[in-house]
């Protein structure tokens, strides 16, 4: 094919019910250790909030007729995929391992409005390339 149009992921959106802000706020900032982004004024009237780590974005979009989405989802990439296990179990949050990739680490797990999320460690050979690294 020769031809790749895209080079990244800006930004995923999910869903959630009206009203939800304040629970996205707790989940993704204060849980996920995201940063909230500022939405310009214009989109900023819908209601939602947006948020990044690193190069990852969520954006919270307010949808009226609300219906969380099982399957389909985002899936991130963990630079400490224990510690945020670790915090997401300590935060009360269920998660749950995913074996069927042998060899990657990976877990499911739902936001506050029932919408499925993935979490995916980084690969062992990199992480020891990285603790070996001097």
């Amino acid at each position: 094919m020769g031809f790749a149009p895209f080079s990244a992921i800006d930004h995923v959106q999910l869903a959630a019910p009206p009203n939800s802000e304040d629970a996205a706020r707790r989940f993704y900032g204060e849980i996920l250790g995201m940063e909230e982004l500022p939405k310009p004024p214009l989109l900023a009237a819908r209601g939602g909030v947006w948020f990044a780590s690193g190069n990852v974005q969520v954006h919270i979009g307010i949808e009226p007729d609300f219906r969380p989405a099982r399957k389909a989802h985002p899936a991130f990439r963990c630079d400490d995929y224990e510690k945020l296990i670790a915090v997401l179990e300590s935060s009360g949050i269920d998660v749950q391992a995913a074996d069927e990739i042998p060899g990657i680490r990976r877990a499911h797990l739902h936001d506050p409005f029932g919408n499925r999320i993935e979490l995916v460690a980084e690969p062992l050979a990199r992480t020891n390339l990285a603790e070996n690294a001097d």
